[in-house]
């Protein structure tokens, strides 16, 4: 078939042909080098574009719903035309895109500009998007398992119901991110800025958020249970009802001359102090030297955390179970331990 006076077949040579507006739907792509191609509002919905390079490519406004990007491996020999470079959508615009169902397993989007676009139930299982700017992206319910999003931007992005297990956001932006119900399962979030981004009811469990900014996130609810928070900002944080058992949140500190940084701009103690932790599951939680001055722990359980060295001044205990808990060196002046279960002979001193 032909369109704009290009010939549109697998493994056409396409480089920087002028496809704007063009319309095709269902087309066989295959292996078809569209290296640098406009096709900014362009109809691909449906169509094979199975190892095609897309590579610097235009594609902002274009449908892409239920298209086909996938690198498969053959037996024997490739297709005629075949690029199997993983590299097809490096660089490429994508800006508006309508990206709905698409599967994009495996490929390589880094530095891709996806702002805005909508990728719902898209298949990213191990893509590559290291400094993809996916801000404002559409994203609920994708599938990003395994991921790598190494300093990617998704402020304002909607990744509700996400699967984002064993993705890798090391310093990714996040900021007003929604991301409630989400798998985050094992995920690394290591420094990233999830400053106000809505994670209630995420899943949590076993992922890295060391050095990561929370600030004012809401986690109400959010399974945290054996995650790593140590040096993690915490400041107005909303963990009203999460589960924390055997969460790590001590204070941020390192041996690396190299990292004085974080020495420099992270608390050596972890900040809770207007954080809400009411009801929240701390059990066997480690807040060690943690600040929690004025924090709300009404009914919270913090049965055998470590709390050796934690300053609760006037925090709300009202209700709190502490029973096994470690609370050596802690300063407990002026908080309400009303209707509080204390650990065996607390008030024996």
């Amino acid at each position: 078939m032909e369109v704009n006076g290009y010939e549109i077949e697998p493994g056409a040579n396409l480089s920087g042909a002028v496809l704007w507006n063009a319309n095709l739907e269902g087309a066989n792509l295959r292996g078809a080098n569209l290296r640098g191609a406009n096709l900014t509002d362009a109809t691909l919905s449906g169509a094979n574009l199975e190892c095609a390079n897309l590579e610097c490519a235009n594609l902002s406004g274009a449908n892409l719903s239920s298209v086909n990007v996938t690198y498969p491996i053959y037996s024997g020999v490739n297709p005629p035309g075949a690029r199997i470079t993983h590299q097809a959508l490096s660089g490429a615009n994508l800006t508006g895109a309508n990206l709905t169902g698409a599967n994009l397993t495996d490929a390589n989007l880094t530095d891709a500009n996806l702002t805005d676009a909508n990728l719902r139930d898209a298949n990213l299982r191990d893509a590559n998007l290291v400094g993809a700017d996916l801000s404002g992206a559409h994203l609920s319910g994708a599938n990003l398992s395994g991921a790598r999003l190494w300093s990617a931007h998704l402020s304002g992005a909607n990744l509700s119901g996400a699967n984002l297990e064993d993705a890798t956001l090391s310093g990714a932006n996040l900021e007003g991110a929604n991301l409630e119900g989400a798998n985050l399962e094992g995920a690394v979030l290591w420094n990233a800025d999830l400053s106000r981004a809505s994670l209630r009811y995420a899943n949590l469990t076993g992922a890295n958020l060391g050095v990561a900014n929370l600030e004012g996130a809401n986690l109400e609810g959010a399974n945290l249970v054996g995650a790593n928070l140590e040096g993690a900002n915490l400041e107005g944080a909303n963990l009203e009802g999460a589960n924390l058992t055997g969460a790590n949140l001590t204070g941020a500190h390192s041996t690396d001359k190299r990292s004085l940084f974080y020495v420099e701009h992270f608390a050596l103690r972890p900040d809770w102090t207007i954080a809400n932790l009411v009801r929240a599951n701390l059990t066997a939680a480690n807040l060690t030297a943690a600040n929690l001055e004025g924090a709300n722990l009404e009914g919270a359980n913090l049965e055998g955390a470590n709390l050796t060295g934690a300053n609760l001044t006037g925090a709300k205990l009202w209700s709190a179970n502490l029973v096994g808990a470690d609370l050596r060196d802690a300063n407990l002046k002026d908080a309400n331990l009303e209707g509080a279960r204390m650990p065996d002979g607390w008030f024996d001193d």
